[in-house]
């Protein structure tokens, strides 16, 4: 995030004098609006003077009526919207030199000096080109009488922020692309039925958030005689009982000799040698389409504030950057590195270095590659550890649990070990509802919803002897823990009672997952994700229910006990005018500027409201009450009507984030599971008693860490259920200046420039083994 009071600057005058222009290039991809929609807003928030550029460079080739400014009304009800509402075109013009002076002479006549361009690597590196010739263009204008000196010398230098809107994910430097989560969730809804082909991040990711038996990608050929081994992995999972088999194509997949491997050729194969009845299915344009997901919405309000940041802070020193996305942290990468890395993958390909490939790539595709060859490829070992690993779900159910029991489950017994399932949760394990579970038993478990271990918030505390009873009958020697904050203080209470069981004196891993997201040490929970999704669709079809009425706003009530992740992150993707959560303290004076802040906005063009509420925010001010006090104070402005939610945000079958998350989770549970016991491992049995054998693991920032329980147990407010500091805030104050509050957007964490080329890797815990 950016430090927006940059040194004692008021960020509402950051931009007084200077004008920015955006526009949006190449194939469109969901999300952009929201990113549009963050940049023109927060360009006038800081005084700046916004201009859209409509039909990509071809508009700011041709000018006129192509470039017009924006207004904060002209962006309200976008968010909702998929692709790109300026438009975007492929433009040839551009490409010669005599366009980019028509482009120039455009820009320097409205005083445009910033530039943010929303597009993939072609897009961005036509804008570096043109900032490059800046100077030169403006030379040649002079010469020719098309612009005067003074006009030049106004705008002598120009600035250049990209952010890379594309659905295939295949820009080197940053995680998530806009766009991709949106084409995910496309590409999942059609392989829960059937077979797909996508670009190779999104061929890998749906592979991993379906269980798919294969994947061709162009990085990461298969070896020779794949062909035999595609045919006896398919033969062995129907003998062991599954009707079903998916096989997923990225478009340019290619064998060791750089030969293409189409649908058609593995349908022939299939066919031919197994008999199997065989379909294939092309996706192509379904996975542009339809509404952006929640986390696309996300990630381009953020990445659209840090664009205008970047460029009101940039000097003529400062390398035309891309702001992007590093797990959940913010940043500004110099774009002609990030272009030179995904020019290097092509390279590397073509001359058949496929781990090099695999590596530029960046992490993020790397450790999904990891995981789906550790769940995929391995064939389990014939000599077992006699290593005994339960696996239970604690507290209320969510999607994406199942999807990490799967993996869990199938790395444990690709390591060697017994996999045993605990039905219900801690009560479960004290009423020996304890079985095995097989590698079969989980195969279709990815995208189902809910728990098909079944789920208790029953504490241990009350069942000590049993459960330790148990674990010694059972002869179990670790535990996977998967749930939300009863699986936290569950996990304490069998850590305290190590003192006087030794039977529970074995490595623990607790697995975040629940829909609140309010445990500590991870930034995220699996489940929130899915949850979010069904909050902000929700929301819009609400939104969408009014059209053609009179000016209308809805009160909503979200879940989440007392953390106010869920009302927050909403209020963002669908476009809040407030949201009203627990740890921010708020009174009857907030109550009354929010609802004179939103009847003012509601008699202007605007004629749609939202105000979500997290159901413990206050005790007093109840959905009810706040819905009275909008339905009295907008008489005659608007009417309002009231939504609670309730426990449609627990249900439905995971979001492709939190499968792939949850699997990930789920292989490095066991991973680091396996490694301790290694360690715990004395005189002929397990003994672990020191605090970092029990551990939760979490996201944080970058990457996946484990940290013992008993550290975190400082870091947690028990009476709420939450924890005492949460990333999220930090968020909070763009929504509010989405939604026309003149608030200071000041955090603590400046973005800085960082390097992607021939920098040492950050230190941090990656799914390799």
């Amino acid at each position: 995030m950016a430090n927006i009071s940059t040194a004692g600057v008021d960020p509402t005058k950051m931009g007084v004098g200077r004008a920015i222009a955006v526009l949006t290039s190449g194939g469109d991809a969901q999300g952009m609006n929201a990113a549009v929609r963050a940049t023109v807003r927060v360009g006038l928030y800081t005084g700046a003077k916004v201009f859209f550029v409509h039909e990509g460079y071809q508009g700011l080739v041709d000018g006129g009526d192509h470039i017009r400014p924006a207004t904060w009304e002209s962006v309200s009800m976008m968010l909702q919207l998929g692709g790109t509402v300026i438009g975007s075109a492929r433009c040839k013009d551009f490409q010669t030199r005599e366009g980019r002076l028509k482009a120039a002479s455009n820009l320097v006549k409205l005083g445009v000096t910033n530039l943010c361009v929303i597009g993939g690597d072609g897009s961005l590196t036509g804008a570096n080109i043109f900032r490059t010739e800046w100077s030169d263009l403006l030379k040649d204008l002079i010469s020719k009488g098309k612009i005067t000196k003074e006009e030049a010398k106004t705008s002598s230098h120009l600035n250049i922020v990209g952010m890379v809107g594309s659905i295939d994910n295949d820009f080197c430097g940053t995680d998530m692309t806009i766009g991709t989560d949106s084409a995910l969730h496309r590409i999942i809804e059609v392989v829960d039925s059937i077979t797909t082909t996508a670009q190779s991040y999104l061929a890998l990711v749906t592979a991993l958030a379906c269980g798919a038996d294969w994947v061709f990608i162009p990085e990461m050929p298969p070896d020779d005689g794949w062909e035999d081994h595609l045919c006896r992995r398919l033969t062995e999972t129907r003998k062991a009982g599954s009707r079903l088999n998916v096989i997923i194509v990225a478009e340019g997949a290619i064998n060791k000799a750089g030969k293409p491997i189409t649908c058609d050729q593995l349908k022939d194969l299939v066919t031919k040698r197994l008999g199997y009845d065989t379909r294939a299915t092309i996706l192509g344009h379904v996975q542009r389409g339809g509404t952006p997901s929640a986390f696309d919405r996300v990630l381009g309000s953020r990445m659209g504030v840090e664009a205008v940041m970047a460029l009101l802070e940039a000097t003529p020193e400062t390398p035309a950057c891309v702001v992007s996305l590093s797990g959940n942290q913010a940043v500004r990468l110099p774009l002609m590195e990030c272009v030179q890395v995904t020019k290097d993958v092509t390279v590397a390909m073509n001359e058949g270095r496929f781990d090099d490939a695999v590596k530029l790539r960046g992490r993020s595709f790397e450790n999904n590659w990891n995981t789906y060859k550790l769940l995929a490829h391995v064939r389990p070992p014939e000599t077992k550890s006699n290593i005994n690993v339960a696996i239970l779900n604690v507290g209320a159910p969510c999607a994406g649990m199942n999807a990490a029991v799967r993996a869990a489950v199938r790395i444990g017994i690709i390591q060697g070990h017994n996999m045993l399932a605990v039905h219900d949760g801690f009560e479960g394990l004290a009423l020996e509802k304890i079985e095995p579970i097989t590698w079969n038993i989980v195969g279709e478990w990815t995208g189902k919803g809910g728990s098909e271990l079944g789920t208790k918030r029953v504490l241990p505390g009350k069942y000590m002897e049993e459960i330790s009873l148990n674990i010694a009958k059972y002869n179990i020697h670790a535990l996977v823990i998967i749930g939300g904050f009863e699986a936290f203080s569950g996990a304490l209470e069998m850590v305290q009672g190590r003192g006087k069981y030794e039977e529970l004196c074995i490595p623990m891993v607790i697995i975040p997952a629940t829909v609140s997201n309010n445990l500590p040490g991870s930034d995220f929970s699996i489940g929130a994700d899915t949850a979010l999704n069904t909050i902000t669709s929700t929301c819009d079809r609400i939104k969408q229910s009014a059209a053609g009425t009179k000016r209308r706003v809805f009160i909503i009530e979200t879940m989440g006990g007392y953390c106010g992740y869920l009302a927050t992150m909403a209020g963002l993707s669908a476009g809040a005018d407030a949201a009203y959560i627990y740890e921010e303290k708020f009174g009857i004076r907030d109550l009354e500027r929010n609802v004179e802040h939103l009847t003012e906005k509601m008699k202007t063009t605007v004629k749609r409201g939202l105000i979500l509420r997290n159901e413990n925010c206050s005790s007093n001010y109840t959905t009810d009450f706040i819905f009275n006090l909008y339905s009295e104070e907008g008489k005659g402005v608007f009417d309002c009507r009231k939504n609670v939610l309730g426990h449609m945000q627990q249900g439905g079958t995971p979001t492709p984030f939190d499968r792939n998350f949850a699997t990930k989770m789920g292989a490095k549970a066991v991973l680091w599971l396996t490694e301790k016991l290694k360690e715990c491992y004395r005189h002929g049995r397990i003994f672990a008693n020191t605090p970092d054998s029990a551990c939760v693991l979490g996201m944080r920032k970058r990457g996946l860490v484990l940290q013992p329980l008993a550290e975190l147990k400082e870091e947690t407010d028990f009476e709420h259920r939450i924890p005492k500091n949460q990333w999220w805030l930090k968020l909070r104050p763009i929504m509010k200046i989405l939604a026309k509050y003149k608030i200071s957007l000041d955090t603590s964490e400046h973005t800085l420039m960082e390097h992607v080329i021939s920098k040492k890797p950050p230190v941090h815990m990656t799914l390799t083994k």
